[in-house]
């Protein structure tokens, strides 16, 4: 028996690892759509290409660094990954991460970091938890791409100003203290490239809506810089080859200080991936992403470039919005992308060399500009207050605090709210009796008018309807509005209609009885669901009733079984 349980534990992972890898169905589509792969390849390459060196320039590791974690990564990914269009590579929102990776733990740490978060994403994806991290409120969603577009803008302010980048780890005073350190040595070179790259970047598109704005703003900023003899700071050499593979120093001492880094890293990566491939599914008709799949790409692209001399990367969404709407359908223009780059490794390192830091700070604030979509913050923020509430707090959470932080602000504060919602939508409502039967008919009234009798039940017999769910977070307020029953013999609790009931509101349900056959008040409860049945029996609520028998299916039943009492207690006085 254990041996044949052994052999299907081993035959549950091997099926495991096989939908987790990669297949020839995903290159089907592309015997007839190669062209366009390769067309949308190139310009995502282009496109990609000033962003990864402002990257890797803005985390502290060099251009070269942004570089090689677009082509490893976005290689690894686009083979390995869930999402036949996603294109994955440096990110804003890791550069986010890592900048105070950087200043506190050092460059070398972000490698250790970065094979650390890619274990923990293959770990995530063989216990299939990609499905679960795409449960994030759409208010959160905004919020935080809020709060990396201004810590993206703002990182970039000491390259715009033409000043060195001050010491400190909060982004905001950093930038406070560069314009600081600008008004005594800051360069209007600097300053006018900025504005120069922002001319084009929002002029060219009007030209040709499928010009690559961000290189031709680069190229053009680069040029003037040449031609001006402009004294400004320039990427200077990249490699001209891919560098030897090698692994980062590890040690028990060093992951143990950096697993809280690698847990955040691996987050947001898990995150921002997710939510790239599910923007790209809103936008071709190839089939959904497989979101544990998805984490496993991610998992190894991010094992793979740190030893290359990459930094972590994560499905990137603008990439991907560009190249689905360059043609792309299968994963080859992903692979091409990567390829590009490879080409500009060898054979434009002297020309990436020449361009300004002032250029590519310029880009990153005007692609942090346009993160923020502004119809959908004004659905967010005009749609009811707890959403605004939440967008609002997780923006402000992400630029004081940190992405990871502000994700649990945002997803705690939307919680809160949204059972604060549902129990104020929960209720207790009063229900006319309506008599079953004729006025003194089994009832053992005597010596009353029918129109005596129907006073009398009227005034001792009352049902309530419990509507909506009966939880933690509503059960207070039920067992108030509930106890403060007076004045009548019987009371009916109708609960068919309760659609959520826990332990607590359980608790509360057997507290209300057991105060009101304390003020000899009889309790008759009607139909509750099966399954808060056995929440009940298990609680001890049931056992708050005077008689077993006063439970009942069926609601004539229990108005029948109410006007007993009302006779015998009516008879005795």
């Amino acid at each position: 028996m254990r041996g044949m349980a052994a052999r299907e534990r081993v035959s549950a992972v091997t099926r495991r690892t096989r939908s987790l890898l990669p297949r020839r169905s995903d290159y089907a589509p592309a015997a007839t759509s190669w062209k366009r792969d390769v067309v949308a390849g190139i310009t995502v390459g282009v496109v990609a290409l000033p962003l990864a060196l402002a990257f890797g320039i803005t985390t502290g590791l060099g251009a070269s660094a942004g570089l090689m974690t677009a082509i490893v990564a976005g290689f690894v990914a686009a083979v390995f990954g869930g999402s036949s269009v996603s294109v994955s590579g440096p990110t804003g929102a890791m550069t986010v991460v890592l900048v105070p990776i950087v200043s506190r733990y050092g460059v070398d740490a972000v490698f250790l970091v970065g094979i650390m978060a890619g274990l923990l994403m293959l770990v995530a994806a063989f216990a299939r938890l990609g499905r679960y991290l795409a449960y994030i409120p759409w208010p959160v969603i905004e919020g935080f791409t809020i709060g990396i577009a201004a810590i993206i803008f703002l990182q970039q302010v000491p390259a715009a100003l033409g000043v060195a980048k001050p010491d400190g780890e909060n982004t905001a005073a950093v930038a406070g203290r560069a314009v600081r350190d600008a008004l005594d040595d800051g360069r209007l070179a600097a300053v006018g490239l900025v504005a120069l790259v922002a001319v084009v970047m929002l002029l060219a598109p009007r030209l040709h809506k499928a010009l690559p704005v961000s290189l031709l703003a680069v190229i053009v900023a680069t040029l003037v810089s040449r031609l001006a003899h402009l004294d400004v700071a320039r990427i200077g050499r990249l490699p001209d080859s891919l560098p030897v593979p090698s692994l980062p120093t590890v040690s028990t001492t060093r992951i143990s200080e950096l697993f809280g880094a690698a847990f955040a890293v691996a987050l947001l990566g898990a995150l921002e991936s997710l939510l790239s491939a599910k923007v790209a599914d809103g936008m071709v008709d190839t089939g959904r992403h497989d979101p544990d799949r998805e984490l496993f790409g991610q998992g190894l692209a991010n094992l793979a470039s740190p030893i290359f001399g990459g930094m972590p990367a994560t499905g990137a969404i603008a990439r991907t919005v560009v190249n689905v709407r360059a043609g792309a359908v299968t994963r080859v223009s992903a692979l091409v992308h990567a390829l590009v780059l490879v080409g500009v490794v060898y054979m434009g390192g002297g020309l990436v060399s020449e361009i300004p830091l002032a250029a590519l700070a310029g880009v990153l604030m005007v692609t942090a500009i346009r993160m923020v979509e502004i119809h959908n913050v004004k659905a967010v923020l005009g749609a009811t207050r707890p959403d605004a509430v939440v967008l609002v707090l997780t923006a402000a959470a992400t630029v004081i605090f940190d992405l990871i932080l502000a994700v649990e602000i945002g997803v705690a504060v939307a919680a809160v709210l949204a059972l604060r919602a549902v129990a104020r939508a929960s209720s207790v409502v009063a229900e006319p009796i309506q008599l079953t039967s004729e006025p003194g008919a089994g009832a053992g009234f005597t010596g009353l008018t029918d129109q005596a009798e129907h006073e009398l039940l009227s005034q001792h017999i009352v049902a309530y309807r419990l509507d909506g769910a009966l939880f933690f977070g509503a059960a207070q307020r039920f067992l108030a509005e509930l106890s403060a029953v007076t004045d009548v013999r019987v009371v009916i609790l109708r609960l068919p209609e309760i659609q959520v009931l826990d332990a607590t509101g359980a608790q509360a349900l057997g507290q209300v009885v057991a105060d009101l056959e304390r003020r000899g008040i009889t309790v008759l409860l009607k139909g509750p669901r099966p399954e808060h049945l056995r929440v009940l029996q298990s609680v001890g609520a049931l056992e708050k009733l005077a008689h077993e028998k006063h439970l009942f299916a069926d609601l004539d039943e229990a108005i029948e079984h109410a006007r007993s009492h009302v006779a015998r207690s009516s008879s005795v006085a």
